[in-house]
This record gives structure tokens, sequence and C-alpha cells, in this order.
């Protein structure tokens, strides 16, 4: 299949080295070396990306923009193939993509510094700063309602009543905490309605591993633009909070082991701020920390509600899999929201 694909940009199979990198769950990823280039060959999930053409779509728009705009700014845009397509479809089995590979370049998996959370705010900032002059109306959805917290409450409280009646009573304690913070869905109920906040060109996937970095942990760029959509800010600095603040991941079982770093909280913040600041309301600036709460709390949901729903959508890869994940992200919410009040003087912020 691949030796089909790439002879649709004129490569020669026989003189091609190929190497796996990841075949995860949603994309498959190779490193291809023809002689002195290297590119990255990536099969889109079209399960999850329903209309990859979207994907192209969006990410030839915001190329276009950049190229006439800022031309300074790496940008990685795809390879065409030999007529001039974005993306490759193979018949039955999905929908490929070519990428040139960044010489000298690396991602880290897991944030191991303050300094690296710092360089990923400010390229994830710096992205959307540059395109704050972009109409985001006119990027394609991607992912329906992918961080629509309204959506993922009521799905939450329909596994409630169609779920498996079972798995309820040993949840009771997290479904309650659920309840109890509904406070989080209003106010992103409020957030749609204030003009105060601006829909944006937003990445929507910050974690660590979707910047690129140099030997030195400089950021280069920001890569993996499936997700790029119009958005609010709080979805990129609430998934950096999620993801870089704590040294346990939303995999770890021993929930002693999370925590919220204050210096990780204060380099997310001057590095995306950097960029950001004078591009963000007042009023935006002012809901920094609750981006963090918005994005675990909906999280957390979504693992809980997985677990209600007998794991249809995440799996399992143990009994409980998606609780555990779901009682980590709770942990998670409740140190950040403890520690709101001294997050809020680090940066010199209003306790909202």
């Amino acid at each position: 299949m691949l030796q089909e694909v790439l002879s649709e940009y004129g490569f020669d199979f026989k003189h091609l080295n190929i190497e796996t990198i990841n075949n995860g769950l949603i994309n498959k990823t190779w490193l291809v070396h023809n002689g002195s280039n290297s590119y990255i060959l990536q099969k889109i999930n079209h399960h999850i990306f329903k209309d990859p053409d979207a994907i192209a779509f969006n990410v030839r728009k915001i190329d276009n923009y950049l190229k006439q705009h800022h031309p300074n700014y790496l940008f990685v845009a795809p390879v065409k193939t030999l007529v001039q397509q974005e993306m490759k479809y193979i018949d039955k089995d999905g929908y490929y993509r070519l990428l040139p590979f960044v010489h000298n370049s690396k991602t880290i998996k897991t944030v191991a510094t303050t300094e690296q959370a710092y360089e990923a705010a400010k390229k994830f900032g710096e992205f959307t700063m540059l395109l704050s002059g972009f109409p985001a109306e006119e990027l394609k959805i991607t992912l329906p309602d992918f961080h629509n917290l309204s959506l993922r409450y009521n799905q939450f409280c329909e596994a409630l009543i169609n779920g498996n009646t079972e798995r309820i009573p040993p949840a009771e304690d997290a479904i309650n905490f659920i309840r109890q913070n509904k406070n989080i869905v209003e106010e992103y109920e409020r957030i749609l309605k204030n003009k105060s906040f601006k829909k944006r060109v937003t990445h929507h996937d910050t974690k660590i591993s979707n910047v690129l970095f140099s030997a030195e942990d400089k950021g280069i760029c920001v890569i993996d633009l499936d997700t790029v959509m119009p958005g609010y800010f709080i979805s990129d600095v609430g998934d950096m909070f999620r993801t870089y603040l704590s040294p346990a991941s939303e995999e770890e079982k021993d929930f002693s082991k999370i925590e919220i770093r204050e210096d990780y909280f204060k380099a997310i913040w001057d590095g995306y701020m950097s960029e950001m600041n004078g591009v963000l309301t007042d009023e935006e600036k002012a809901h920094f920390i609750y981006a963090g709460k918005f994005m675990i709390y909906m999280q957390a949901m979504r693992f809980l509600t997985d677990h209600l729903n007998n794991d249809s959508y995440y799996g399992a890869s143990y009994s409980n899999h998606n609780f555990i994940r779901a009682c980590n992200q709770i942990t998670l919410l409740k140190s950040l929201m403890e520690k709101e009040n001294d997050l809020c003087k680090i940066i010199g912020l209003p306790l909202l």
C-alpha cells in the first residue's frame, strides 16, 4: 500500500528507506528517506476525522495566509502529489499525506523542564497570534463539537440513564463531583455569549509532542494541524495545563504523584502571553486559570462517561481503565482548584 501511495509523489520505491514512527490510535506515521531528503508520511484516521478534505482545506488556507503575511514563519505544509493533491486517497484504505521532515528537529513526549513548557506555550501562542488577522470562521470544522462542554455534560447525563447501571454505585463519588462542579459548564455557556471572547484559529491539541524542538530545546514550530479549527483560547491553554502541570500523566494509577507545579504554571503563562498579551482581551486573560478547569473537567467527564458506556469510545486496556483515568483527572482538577488563589497571585490576576 505504501508503494502505491509514494508512487503518487514520483518516488521510486526501490530507493526509499521507510521507518515506522508511530502506529497509534489516531494516525499512523512513517519516516521516509529518499536520498538526502526525508519526509513524514501519515495515514489519516478517517474514522475519527470523517472529512479529511476539511483538514486539507484548513491547512491550505492557513499556509496561503502565512506565506502572504508572515513569510518567515516555518509552516510545515503537505507536499503535493504529481497531480497537485494535498492528500492521496487509496480506495478501501484511506487518506495519506506527505510532509517535509524538518531537519535537526525533535519531538518531546513528556514535559521535563519549565523551559520546555515555556517554549511550547510560546509556540502555540505565536501560532494563534500570527493568525489573529485570519478570518477564523472561514475554517472548516474537522471534529464537530470537539470541545463543546455543554454537549459533553449532556452525554454524561445520558450515560447515567442509559449506561451500565452496575458501574454507577462504585463511581458515585466521581459522579457527584462532576455534578457538584457544573458551574464550570455554566461559565462556559456564559463565555459563548460574551463578546469579549473571540473565536480564533485554535490548535485544540496542545500536548508538547505537537511542537518541534531544536537540539537545544528551543521551540521551532507547531505541528499536527488536524484539529485546527475556530475556537476559544481556553482550549489551547487548558490542554497545556492538563498535560504540562503535573509530572503524572492521565494514565497514572498512583494519584499521590499528581500535583500542580507552580513553576510550570508560570512558564505556561510567560510563554503564551509573550505572544498573546496584545491579542487577548482583559476578560479573556481573567479566565486564564479557568481554561485549566474547563479542559481537565471535560476530560474527567469524558473518561467517566465512557466508563459508564462500557468503554465504547476510548476502549480499555484493563478493568476500570477509564474509571481510573477519570479519577486521575478529578484529582488533578481538585489540585488546581485548591491552588487557584495562589496561582492568581503568581500572575497578578483577581480570583474569578
